[in-house]
């Protein structure tokens, strides 16, 4: 019901899909670009047209009373970026659990704009052995472009400069520039 009700306002709002993804296969979704909050809003009602469960991670003041538990029952869990803890590894540990397990991230990170992706996404790919998924919220075209899944190499930076070049044909909200990837050095992922 919630499917039907999500693909009908998508539709009255003048949304469209463009492209596929195989729902029975784990993979980590990048969503782009970030620049305001009706990407999550948008992004909230095309997971639910699409009819599957997909998992996000967020801020951790999303998560604090009186909404948190809402932020929780959609499927997403808290992040504290003030500590040092090991994503990748809590990610790619929730891959192993649910064999069908999905996970929507924004690459930027927040919805500023940035000189450079933080590249956590990749890391959970590769560790958890799954394909990354980008998906485009242009907002120009009113468009959920899916684009076909990358499965990641260990190439980092040419694979990176890839996903890149796909979010460069979106459109944000506040349609800003994609930076260019660049490694970043130990002590700047901190």
């Amino acid at each position: 019901m919630l499917n039907t009700l999500c693909v009908r306002l998508l539709r009255l709002l003048g949304w469209t899909f463009e492209g596929q993804f195989d729902k029975a296969q784990p993979c980590v979704m990048i969503v782009g670009p970030h620049t305001s909050n009706w990407d999550f809003i948008i992004g909230i009602i095309a997971r639910s047209a699409l009819g599957t469960k997909i998992h996000f991670l967020g801020k951790h003041q999303l998560f604090i009373a009186p909404w948190g538990w809402l932020f929780r029952a959609m499927g997403g869990s808290p992040v504290d970026r003030r500590k040092h803890n090991n994503l990748v590894d809590a990610a790619a540990q929730l891959f192993q659990q649910d064999p069908n397990y999905k996970l929507a991230l924004a690459p930027e990170g927040t919805r500023s704009p940035v000189t450079r992706w933080k590249s956590g996404f990749y890391h959970i790919a590769v560790k958890a052995q799954v394909d990354i998924v980008p998906v485009g919220l242009d907002f120009g075209r009113k468009t959920i472009v899916l684009s076909p899944p990358l499965a990641p190499t260990g190439n980092i930076e040419a694979e990176m400069n890839q996903l890149m070049d796909f979010y460069r044909t979106i459109t944000g909200y506040r349609p800003k520039n994609i930076p260019v990837y660049q490694l970043q050095s130990p002590t700047e992922r901190r």
